[in-house]
């Protein structure tokens, strides 16, 4: 029983962290819907759209909903829909208008460092090991030669840059909240589906600041539906079910390591299907956040094994006691 029990989790462990990386790897890939759609959407009618199409899918796949048990459980997955919905991208959308794409991209990355940081004081985590923090660097720098690509122009805008590291710190206090949440063991879809909820009605009284227009014609065109399908069934029902789960499995701080690969994966899509080049500084790049992140689980990794193997040393002492004193075994 013990060891089907261990099976388990092993199994649950590996399967989150491959949610992880196909949750980054799709949302990675983003940009292009995006990009496409900004031909004739505003940054947040996409948002707004997006996320009232994963709603609705949500919606119908677990029509039965999370009853009502108090007002502080009711906050917190209000307080997971403001920072991970309406704040996140309100932040991402707007930081772009004032600063580089480049520098944007680099500062949000810094979101598994504030991960950290807010789990220890927020989850009375273990702080952050030497490892932790040796890999962050490492992931920064190979994110920054890929974002910036050889062209070593940093042209710093302190609204815009301040406004990118806030939402990093939005993304990284919703990752804490949703580690809260999955301790509640309600079902993943009905909890991202409330925290959806939650950030539309949030979003809402904001869209007038942003430029909003409903303008259904623009869904006759095929491109324009398709384009917002994948960013609404995807990059947001999919993906924040999968990045929920992995979140409730690992934690909050060893999920948000996967965020190091999101350039990596735009530099490859971006070879693909954009037939960009994939230049030496964009390989080097991709070399140091991968070394960042294998630095980065390291301990965490060991610290598996060494419960494995402790479990292992404990259940070969307990059968070896049981045989020399001949007590039955309880399973059998």
């Amino acid at each position: 029983m013990e060891n089907k029990t261990r099976s388990t989790a092993d199994h649950k462990m590996l399967e989150a962290h491959l949610l992880a990386f196909i949750t980054i790897f799709i949302w990675g890939t983003t940009y292009i819907s995006t990009k496409m759609l900004l031909f004739e959407f505003t940054p947040t009618e996409i948002l707004f759209f997006r996320f009232i199409i994963a709603y609705l899918v949500l919606l119908a796949l677990r029509p039965d909903r999370i009853p009502f048990r108090s007002p502080k459980e009711e906050l917190l997955f209000a307080c997971a829909g403001f920072c991970g919905v309406a704040l996140y991208f309100t932040l991402q959308n707007t930081s772009l208008v004032y600063t580089l794409a480049s520098n944007a991209g680099v500062l949000i990355s810094v979101a598994p460092f504030f991960t950290a940081i807010f789990s220890c004081f927020l989850l009375k985590e273990e702080p952050p090991r030497k490892n932790f923090f040796i890999g962050f660097a490492f992931s920064i720098v190979g994110i920054f030669l890929i974002s910036f690509n050889g062209n070593f122009i940093l042209k710093l805008n302190p609204l815009g840059d301040v406004l990118a590291i806030s939402c990093a710190a939005a993304w990284a206090i919703y990752s804490v909240l949703m580690k809260k949440i999955s301790i509640l063991d309600y079902p993943v879809i009905l909890c991202t589906r409330k925290i959806f909820f939650y950030g539309i009605i949030l979003m809402a009284p904001m869209l007038p600041f942003f430029g909003f227009h409903w303008n259904l014609s623009r869904f006759t065109y095929l491109p324009n539906v398709f384009h917002l399908l994948f960013l609404g069934l995807g990059a947001s029902a999919l993906c924040f079910v999968t990045w929920n789960y992995a979140v409730g499995v690992l934690g909050a701080v060893r999920t948000s390591v996967y965020i190091y690969f999101n350039p990596i994966v735009t530099v490859v899509t971006s070879a693909i299907i954009l037939h960009e080049r994939i230049t030496a500084v964009a390989v080097l790049g991709t070399a140091l956040i991968l070394a960042g992140l294998y630095l980065s689980e390291k301990d965490s990794f060991r610290k598996d094994i060494a419960e494995k193997n402790t479990a292992r040393k404990g259940k070969k002492t307990y059968e070896s006691l049981r045989n020399e004193t001949g007590d039955p075994d309880p399973e059998e």
